[in-house]
């Protein structure tokens, strides 16, 4: 079976460094907001290109902390309204209704998969506060017309970076682009712990501050608490692992991309479309979606020649039980994708000689 993901041989090509890592923090005696914390957020810092990285227990806690902290900040309030992109994971949106704010779903387009800069205006109204841009898939969303108007109408641009660790636009990354960015570390990312873990990036010195107190209980001092805040904190172990494999993410990458590259010259499915070709800079490829109309059949296809694929995601954020309110509405470019999507491997360990050509022959004999 080629798995969608292998996690074994993704790591395991660093085992030895990681091992010393870990060891390092089990001989310190110190395992959470100790020295290796503080080192990968330094890092990563400056491999974002941001002034601050503070270090929290997940991308869902990176996001939900964001929204809390401008609120304790004054700079928005319940009720203010949150565009974000229809199709994305339902982490994103979960972020903004935790905090008693409002999401406003925007279609995304079709080709590039990202939200779609030409309905923003028409969705901005007198409560919107913000927009949360995920870079879904790898895939940069950012435009200049989404820098624009952000900047006309004044809104707090936060990016969703979970699935783009090392995108860049121009010469800055994904993460540095907007005013906050959360990131994931979840095992299967390209920058991926070895359990829950994530971070917050800005160059906001009042926001990183309040992030930090909030993720600690709300305490900027022992036992003094100036939030009612949470406990969020990125663990020692998780931070010691993430700093071996963020001297590897860019090559991993390009690993990735080579992947995808063959994949964009070789698949010639009738029934299969590819997203628009991004440059590399543009894309890591955390996924390779491609869309197809029998989607399931597929799937089912590729199982039985032993390959493993995984739909991202099956289920549209407003068609959720947990968002009933929202079952009414109308968004046919989300439901589409939500619907048709299929994820084909792609990895940093995945062989370009034995186990891509085998994939693409597979997606290229299914039967219409």
């Amino acid at each position: 079976m080629i798995k969608n993901l292998d996690l074994k041989a993704v790591n395991g090509r660093y085992e030895d460094e990681i091992a010393a890592a870990v060891n390092n923090v089990l001989r310190s005696g110190w395992y959470l907001r100790g020295e290796a914390t503080a080192n990968f957020e330094q890092r990563y810092a400056e491999y974002i290109g941001t002034r601050h990285c503070v270090g929290v227990a997940n991308g869902l806690d990176a996001l939900t902390l964001i929204y809390r902290a401008y609120m304790e900040m004054g700079l928005m309030q319940p009720g203010d309204e949150v565009i974000v992109p229809a199709n994305t994971f339902i982490a994103s949106i979960l972020a903004i209704t935790e905090n008693q704010l409002k999401p406003v779903l925007v279609e995304p387009r079709a080709t590039t998969l990202q939200i779609d800069d030409s309905l923003l205006e028409a969705a901005i109204s007198p409560r919107t506060r913000s927009l949360l841009l995920v870079h879904l898939y790898g895939r940069c969303a950012y435009t200049e017309k989404i820098g624009q108007l952000c900047r006309e109408y004044g809104l707090l641009l936060v990016e969703d970076n979970a699935q783009a660790h090392g995108c860049t636009w121009g010469d800055a990354r994904t993460g540095s682009l907007g005013h906050a960015a959360g990131h994931s570390f979840y095992p299967g990312k390209n920058l991926g712990a070895m359990g829950d873990a994530g971070a917050v990036t800005t160059n906001d010195d009042k926001l990183a501050h309040t992030v930090r107190a909030l993720s600690n209980y709300g305490s900027t001092q022992k036992y003094v608490f100036q939030y009612k805040g949470r406990n969020s904190r990125m663990d020692e172990m998780q931070a010691a692992m993430l700093s071996v494999k963020l001297r590897h993410l860019d090559e991993d990458n390009r690993q990735r991309q080579a992947v995808a590259h063959y994949y964009y010259d070789h698949l010639q499915h009738p029934l299969l479309t590819l997203p628009e070709r991004l440059p590399d800079q543009q894309n890591v490829y955390h996924l390779f979606p491609v869309f197809c109309p029998r989607r399931d059949r597929l799937q089912r296809y590729l199982a039985e020649n032993g390959i493993e694929t995984l739909i991202h995601y099956p289920i549209a954020p407003h068609q959720q039980q947990c968002y009933q309110e929202w079952r009414h509405l109308q968004l046919p470019v989300t439901e589409r994708i939500h619907a048709t999507e299929l994820s084909l491997p792609i990895s940093p360990t995945l062989s370009l000689e034995q186990e891509v050509p085998v994939i693409v022959e597979a997606v290229n004999s299914f039967p219409c």
